[in-house]
């Protein structure tokens, strides 16, 4: 039998991250597959989190961990109403904006429901999220738009990209409060980020279009063409908000979101998914050359996270397009999970305190 006292639960599209920390040591991880037909029995995401808890449950007793040991079960947060960043306890109010949230439904909005359901099976556990997508830090003039009643919103791979900040500061024995760094993140969604100081003052808006297209958002659109669409009768609001959101980029396009599978196609002589994808990075170079404008060219480095960093294909194009900007670092994959533990123990060490979410 072992004992731990950080649980990590990451619920992502079709698979639930299960790692658990004893401190510092990571002593098991595992991401638990779902497939396309596991998930279809359930009309919602929200659904699943008793599903999702029941696995997470069952994969700590199937490998004898001890859970009365447990702390802290933290997650991912979600997209609720913005907030500063930090470590906010999962209360009513946060369930209730989790599951009605004004911004738009998304896997990452049961994060903070599955910690609270699994840390009500554990006595005195509690559950907690970390740095929720909605972390809002912007300067004021990155939010208006030239539409009356319209702002632009601060919602990004706010945990990734605070983590892969961190991380490079301490490597090269830096703190991340005193640099200005450009962190572009590439997954089902793109967000790049202007980090001044330890603040990010300026970020594409990477949910609802915004942005470069990435693996399953449409990114930003010309704006005439959308409303054309959304009154041609062809499409309903759901089927437009899911082009915008889910079914749009490599998968709306390709019919696809493995990189690998689309890289597999360009090397068969596949000259159209070769393009898309030298056009997913085309943009994502675009948006990271705003954010150069942004902190005027002050710029320490430039760091590229994400799944799709593991492309060499794509990172080559942005690294073509942007390395004359600052030094350009590659930290591929996500620091979700790491991420979430080191915020989780510094809660337990007193170093931080945990936020209400009201």
């Amino acid at each position: 039998m072992t004992t731990f006292n950080i649980l990590v639960v990451n619920p992502k599209d079709q698979e639930t991250q299960i790692a658990v920390y004893d401190n510092y040591k990571l002593r098991y991880m595992i991401a638990r597959k779902h497939s396309i037909e596991e998930l279809a029995g359930f009309d919602s995401i929200y659904d699943q989190v008793t599903f999702r808890k029941d696995i997470i449950l069952k994969e700590l007793i199937n490998n004898q961990f001890i859970l009365d040991e447990v702390r802290i079960v933290i997650s991912r947060g979600g997209l609720v109403h913005p907030v500063q960043s930090g470590v906010y306890e999962v209360n009513e109010q946060l369930k209730h904006d989790l599951i009605h949230s004004t911004v738009g439904d998304d896997v990452i909005n049961i994060g903070g429901l599955v910690a609270a359901a699994v840390a009500a099976e554990i006595p005195g556990a509690q559950a907690m999220i970390a740095d929720p997508t909605v972390v809002d830090e912007l300067q004021e003039i990155a939010r208006i738009t030239g539409a009356p009643g319209i702002v632009r919103k601060s919602i990004f791979h706010a945990l990734n990209q605070k983590a892969v900040g961190n991380l490079h500061a301490e490597t090269h024995k830096l703190k991340y409060e005193n640099l200005n760094l450009i962190i572009a993140h590439m997954g089902n969604g793109t967000t790049v980020g202007a980090h001044r100081k330890g603040r990010v003052i300026d970020v594409n808006q990477g949910f609802a279009g915004d942005g470069p297209f990435s693996l399953v958002r449409a990114g930003t659109l010309p704006l005439g063409d959308v409303v054309e669409l959304c009154f041609s009768g062809t499409r309903t609001k759901d089927q437009i908000e899911c082009l915008i959101t889910h079914c749009g980029g490599l998968n709306g396009l390709l019919g696809t979101t493995s990189i690998n599978e689309v890289e597999q196609r360009i090397k068969n002589g596949d000259e159209q998914a070769k393009l898309v994808l030298e056009a997913m990075a085309y943009q994502v170079a675009k948006c990271i050359g705003e954010m150069y404008a942004v902190l005027k060219g002050e710029v320490d480095a430039i760091l590229i996270t994400g799944d799709v960093a593991y492309s060499d294909f794509v990172v080559r194009i942005i690294l073509d397009h942007v390395e004359k900007f600052a030094p350009t670092f590659i930290y591929a994959g996500d620091n979700e999970i790491k991420s979430m533990a080191a915020n989780a123990l510094r809660v337990i060490k007193g170093e931080m305190s945990v936020k209400t979410y009201s």
